[in-house]
């Protein structure tokens, strides 16, 4: 293990690395080996668990991040009213001035497109689901549709950046790395926040979206890998035993030591927590990633993929196991919404892949008593318009980004369920009741952990900043 530190490079060089670790052994005796051992531990649970200002109803949160924009209007806001308006230009009062992408500005004209799939009504909530979804039609009564989301963002990027972490700025700490850093850790043998991909194509996904951003950086999420090791550098080197591995993290312990003492500078003791956390992860990584112990008809339940390695359907049956461990938040991300042409194509694609283990993950987490106190949510960045963007026919279309009203689902701990909040227009939109910013999803998701989110807090360039900014109301109705 290198350190990328000139400063302790200088100390980790040649002959003079031995002398001075020699050295130092030898002549800091035995006390200092023990301060540099308690420092040790107290950097190791540096995310140890935090009292939250209020008692909360959730301990942890799955976040299902439908990456590239799932349309509503194909999978949620039922709108059968368009049946009568195809093909029609989408009137400007309709329209009303909304920027437009530059991957529609240029059209002659914004043709109405219905969406060609059929909608029932499920549960007592009696909402409107798609034929796309049939297995996310079972677990209605379990969750709240929120169908009047808004954003500022009409491109992915700035989007995705602001649905994650509070603003449209990359950089900034992302949302489970605001919680590791408000609520601390569950656990001694994971990290408090892992992310995890599937997919192809779309939009990239890039690690600030789970990074700490000002934050200490050891609140930031730890990317499980889809193939080879979950964990980069997660084996040993043939020829290195665990006990070596272990030695070679005492002496480097005493050495960093050392250079904190010197230099004062906290980001040593994170690295020292970091190299613990590595060493444990080698026990328990294997282990959580094993699914040989799995009932048969849980292995069913999640679907044909969920021995497949980085799927979707894997990642789901991953998340319930890391909830299970103590993690504190776990975010999958799953690329392949962005349908600007081809939609009927693309969606029925990415409904196929996610559906049953979105619906999955819900009912294991219920059975196993575990969802009164597990937040899920599933979400894109922004919704899809109603007109078309490109050419028009009976059985093809495609959609726009549309960032004046989206849908998306909340359950578990602290969430009223079986419910519809919000309502569109006939053309899905703009919004006509309970308009919900992301900053507002954002307060009172951190409500149900037991966060008031105007406290949690942190200075930075002589400001205190928070994952909603200087924004966010509580939305009442979302919560049991």
């Amino acid at each position: 293990m290198e350190s990328n530190n000139p400063t302790e490079q200088s100390v980790i060089t040649k002959a003079g690395w031995l002398h001075n670790r020699r050295h130092f052994l030898m002549g800091g005796g035995v006390s200092i080996a023990a301060a540099a051992m308690n420092s040790l531990f107290a950097a190791d649970n540096a995310p140890a668990q935090k009292v939250p200002h209020f008692p909360a109803k959730a301990k942890r949160v799955i976040y299902l991040c439908q990456s590239g924009a799932p349309s509503q209007i194909d999978l949620y806001d039922h709108k059968p009213k368009l049946e009568q308006w195809v093909g029609d230009d989408l009137p400007d009062s309709v329209r009303n001035g909304q920027r437009l992408t530059g991957m529609t500005a240029g059209q002659a004209s914004f043709p109405i497109a219905p969406s060609i799939f059929d909608f029932k009504q499920y549960g007592q909530s009696g909402a409107w689901v798609s034929e796309l979804l049939p297995h996310t039609s079972g677990i209605v009564d379990d969750v709240t549709f929120i169908r009047t989301l808004y954003t500022e963002a009409i491109n992915h990027d700035p989007a995705i950046t602001l649905m994650q972490t509070g603003t449209q700025i990359a950089g900034r700490p992302s949302f489970g790395a605001w919680l590791s850093y408000g609520l601390g850790s569950l656990n001694d043998d994971l990290p408090t926040f892992i992310a995890m991909t599937s997919g192809e194509g779309g939009q990239p996904l890039y690690d600030r979206l789970w990074g700490a951003g000002f934050l200490p950086s050891h609140h930031q999420g730890v990317k499980l890998r889809r193939t080879g090791d979950p964990v980069l550098f997660l084996s040993n080197p043939p020829g290195v035993t665990r006990k070596d591995r272990r030695a070679l993290l005492d002496d480097l312990a005493l050495l960093n030591q050392r250079r904190r003492e010197e230099v004062g500078d906290p980001e040593i003791e994170t690295r020292i927590s970091q190299y613990e956390m590595a060493f444990r992860m080698q026990a328990s990584v294997p282990e959580l990633t094993d699914f040989s112990n799995e009932p048969a008809h849980i292995l069913e339940q999640y679907g044909n993929d969920v021995n497949t390695p980085g799927s979707y359907t894997a990642n789901c049956l991953l998340a319930r196991r890391l909830a299970e461990r103590g993690v504190r938040f776990i975010q999958l991300y799953h690329r392949g919404w962005d349908q600007h042409t081809f939609l009927p194509k693309g969606i029925r694609k990415q409904a196929a892949a996610t559906d049953q283990a979105s619906a999955a993950l819900i009912q294991d987490l219920k059975q196993r008593d575990m969802l009164k106190d597990t937040l899920v949510i599933w979400a894109g960045e922004f919704g899809r318009t109603v007109y078309c963007q490109g050419t028009l026919t009976e059985t093809d279309y495609g959609r726009d980004h549309h960032p004046r009203c989206f849908t998306i689902w909340a359950a578990g701990g602290g969430v009223r369920a079986g419910q519809v909040i919000g309502k569109t227009d006939d053309f899905s939109y703009n919004i006509e009741e309970d308009p919900i910013h992301i900053h507002d999803l954002n307060a009172t998701l951190l409500h149900c952990l037991g966060l008031e989110h105007t406290r949690l807090t942190f200075k930075y360039q002589g400001r205190h900043h928070r994952l909603t900014d200087v924004h966010g109301n509580l939305v009442k109705k979302m919560l049991a």
